[in-house]
């Protein structure tokens, strides 16, 4: 019998064989712990991470951490992004996150 966290990698394994993010259009990732989500741009062409933030595990800070990432891919004239769920399911805190970064004019 698989655990939570050996479907959660089964699942991880499998969407970052699609999904990569390039300089026009970077991927963003999300992890959660027990305390805080974290969320972060990456550039899989070269291989870094451009910027992250975090912000305790609350639903209502969702907003913030969406806000946070918008800003950065604005200032820097980009409006397309992937979303990489790092094999959470999408639903609670990984939808509201991805719900506001649609509303600060993201296109993900």
């Amino acid at each position: 019998m698989k655990t939570r966290k050996q479907g959660r990698e089964r699942r991880k394994k499998h969407i970052r064989k699609i999904v990569s993010g390039t300089a026009e259009k970077p991927r963003v990732f999300v992890f959660k712990s027990n305390k805080y989500v974290y969320a972060g741009i990456a550039n899989d062409e070269k291989g870094v991470v451009l910027t992250s933030c975090f912000q305790p595990k609350k639903a209502d800070s969702m907003k913030d951490l969406a806000a946070c990432v918008a800003k950065f891919l604005k200032d820097n004239k980009i409006e397309k992004a992937v979303f990489d769920r790092s094999g959470y399911k999408y639903h609670g805190l990984i939808k509201t996150f991805v719900e506001h970064l649609r509303e600060n004019k993201i296109n993900v």
